[in-house]
């Protein structure tokens, strides 16, 4: 049985960094696509950033490009997501997941795994 354990979260002033980190562990994780989403309160879950398993392909969402990055390190089997300029708006549980079809994906119906979650404040 496969686990995704996320860290690194917590409480950073806005235009701040932080950097997620998911370790995989229990099966070959190396394998699959990851991604990372993130679900405030009241809202739904989101897509937020996804690598492919080779690490060669990379998405997205919108309101992230170009302060967000995704990326792995499949010896380690890690995932990481750096998140720079953070804004309040960029508050929530954030949660790595992990799908088996090695492509990526904005639709979280197509991950497979998921870690418990990792809390995000952005203070203005």
């Amino acid at each position: 049985q496969g686990q995704l354990a996320e860290s690194g979260g917590g409480l950073v002033q806005a235009g701040g960094s932080l950097r997620l980190s998911c370790a995989a562990s229990g099966r070959t994780f190396s394998n699959y696509a990851m991604g990372w989403f993130r679900q405030a309160p009241g809202k739904e879950r989101e897509f937020v950033a996804g690598i492919s398993w080779s690490g060669r392909s990379a998405d997205y969402a919108g309101s992230v490009k170009g302060r967000f990055t995704i990326s792995r390190d499949n010896a380690k089997i890690t995932v990481y997501l750096q998140m720079n300029s953070l804004k309040p708006e960029d508050t929530a549980v954030y949660y790595c997941a992990a799908g088996t079809r090695g492509s990526v994906y904005t639709n979280y119906a197509y991950y497979d795994y998921w870690g418990q979650g990792t809390q995000v404040t952005v203070s203005s």
